[in-house]
């Protein structure tokens, strides 16, 4: 029995990106901002109560889905070691090149015997181009599980295109109550732009490599075009 292969993209739920945009194929519109982070544990106990009340304040206060996404990636201590070992070079004092070396020598053994991982946190509004209704969504994962997509050199005007303008907005006026209500639990939000999301999808995708071409060639030639 003949297996027949399906293109990557059949399998890709993300339509297109535009504007900072994800827009889905089931005709979902998304915007995906970082969130900062705070050391919970160094925080005291009047401090972390005070911190918990106003998370669940914000929680209560949303009247719309929202996406909560922590991306956990082993710490690349690479271009830091780089780093050093260009100053070891230009170290005229003999003694402080030695405890450069030295220095050197620990960090690598440190980060061999010991996984350091970093997180970086992400929330995830979105909204349903017919009737203008909040998408649900029926888990954490959401966009992000199993993801990979197509990067189109050119915007082409899809459906719904006359309502985008509309839809943005919508969304943004969600992400600014999300960011008041995280403001007062002494986080900062920044919105991702249309490179910085392909570059946190081609990233998710591609954990091992740390080296890449420029953000369109590496994206295209992971999925041919139709």
């Amino acid at each position: 029995m003949a297996i027949i292969a399906k293109p990557t993209q059949d399998f890709v739920p993300i339509k297109a990106i535009r504007d900072g945009v994800l827009i889905m194929k089931d005709g979902s519109y998304n915007l995906v901002s970082m969130v900062s982070s705070i050391n919970f544990a160094l925080k005291s106990e009047e401090e972390q109560d005070a911190i918990i009340f106003q998370f669940q304040n914000f929680l209560n206060s949303l009247d719309f889905s929202t996406q909560i996404f922590i991306q956990s990636r082993k710490l690349d201590i690479g271009p830091y070691l780089n780093r050093l070992r260009e100053a070891e070079k230009k170290q005229t004092n003999e003694l402080l090149r030695i405890q450069t070396r030295e220095y050197i020598e620990f960090v690598k053994n440190f980060v061999k015997s010991t996984e350091i991982v970093t997180k970086t946190f992400f929330t995830v509004v979105s909204l349903r181009a017919v009737g203008m209704e909040t998408l649900k969504k029926s888990g954490i994962g959401g966009i992000f599980s199993s993801l990979s997509f197509k990067l189109k050199k050119k915007e082409t005007r899809e459906e719904g295109d006359d309502k985008f303008d509309e839809y943005k907005i919508q969304l943004q006026q969600r992400m600014d109550l999300i960011s008041q209500g995280l403001i007062r639990c002494g986080l900062k939000m920044a919105p991702l732009n249309t490179e910085e999301i392909i570059e946190l999808f081609y990233k998710l995708f591609n954990p091992g490599e740390l080296e890449r071409e420029s953000t369109e060639t590496s994206i295209t030639s992971l999925l041919k075009k139709k």
